[in-house]
């Protein structure tokens, strides 16, 4: 009942803010205009993110009241850096919705985010070997007692921030990539959630961390009570701060539950894998990484025929069948198996699809 309430008050919160977001958005002028990588029709509101940071401000008291985290966990530091870090990020997104800042400086917004969940402690210290031997490997900020103890620990601490910066970064910008079909993030961003929240309740009847659950559970009702206004036709983007707040959710939550990792890998697999290839391919055409285009999956498809519902639908069930995989393969190695395929179905699609646009 208390994940049912928090779930419901984000949604309502969320439906009720979203047409005020874009009646201001509007009024302030806050739109995106047709032209470049968006082939929308007329000025569409883009302060999406609005509604979003207005349901988690809402509801995360209500999350603290019914569901306190546990007093031997470390769950209210990780919860904290969460959150912190969200309200940086969509702070950031939301100067880029107002100012349209280049692409270094949206970096360097990605890099804040990422530096607040490390001193907090949100960092990835824990892997699960997928091999038969089921080994676990697993470092902690303990070691840094031992700094002078054992040379390798100075490396390891390191090789931990930037893995994090790696992870934290990547997500952000995989989803604000992935918003360039209309619900196409917001739907994505919905079903991970939800997954989340399902592998993160089987985790805290084990841990007892069950405010961790709470999180996801708020994040997927804030997105589900945007979604029918941003679905196709939109009415209003998610925008910058949207997508980054989006993004910093997925990346941190993923985090701060053991073996989430591999859920949200899998589960994203298709926008993670499309935003490497692009990185790729901008390089070798010697272009800025960070600088949007048509390029990914989503648009080539769109740019050859497929509507958007198609399309965006499409997403969700690819998204929502591997998140399934996810909570019941069997063994790690099985998760594993299913990436490998994943990934290697997206990468000979968008070869041919770049193969297909150079010959036309």
């Amino acid at each position: 009942m208390a994940y049912f309430a928090i779930f419901a008050i984000a949604f309502i919160a969320s439906v009720a803010l979203t047409p005020l977001a874009r009646w201001l958005s509007l009024r302030w002028g806050v739109v995106a205009e047709p032209g470049g990588r968006r082939q929308h029709h007329g000025r569409m509101p883009k302060l999406g993110g609005l509604p979003l940071m207005g349901a988690l401000l809402l509801v995360v008291p209500v999350i603290y009241h019914l569901l306190p985290p546990h007093p031997e966990t470390d769950e209210r530091q990780l919860l904290t850096g969460v959150f912190l870090g969200t309200l940086v990020v969509f702070v950031g997104g939301l100067l880029d919705d107002w100012f349209d800042l280049p692409p270094w400086q949206q970096f360097i917004i990605y890099l804040v985010g990422a530096s607040i969940a490390i001193w907090y402690e949100v960092f990835i210290e824990r892997f699960t070997n997928p091999l038969p031997s089921g080994a676990v490997w697993e470092w902690g900020p303990m070691q840094f007692l031992f700094i002078f103890e054992d040379p390798l620990v100075i490396v390891r601490p390191f090789l931990i921030w930037i893995l994090t910066l790696f992870w934290i970064v990547g997500m952000v910008n995989t989803v604000n990539f992935l918003d360039g079909l209309d619900g196409l993030a917001a739907g994505v961003g919905t079903i991970a959630a939800l997954i989340f929240a399902w592998h993160s309740f089987q985790i805290a009847q084990q841990t007892g961390q069950y405010t961790v659950v709470a999180f996801p559970v708020a994040l997927a009702g804030a997105l589900l009570g945007f979604l029918p206004f941003n679905f196709s036709p939109a009415r209003i983007f998610l925008g910058s701060a949207g997508a980054y707040l989006l993004g910093y959710q997925l990346a941190t939550l993923a985090i701060i539950s053991p073996a989430k990792i591999a859920t949200a890998l899998l589960v994203m697999a298709v926008p993670i894998l499309d935003v490497a290839w692009q990185i790729i391919d901008r390089l070798r055409r010697r272009q800025s990484p960070l600088h949007g285009d048509r390029g990914h999956l989503h648009f080539r498809l769109s740019d050859g025929g497929l509507p958007t519902r198609r399309i965006v639908l499409g997403y969700y069930a690819v998204a929502l069948a591997f998140g399934l995989v996810a909570i019941f393969a069997p063994t790690p190695l099985v998760k594993l198996t299913m990436l490998i395929v994943l990934g290697t179905a997206v990468f000979i699609l968008l070869i041919w699809l770049s193969t297909r646009s150079n010959e036309m």
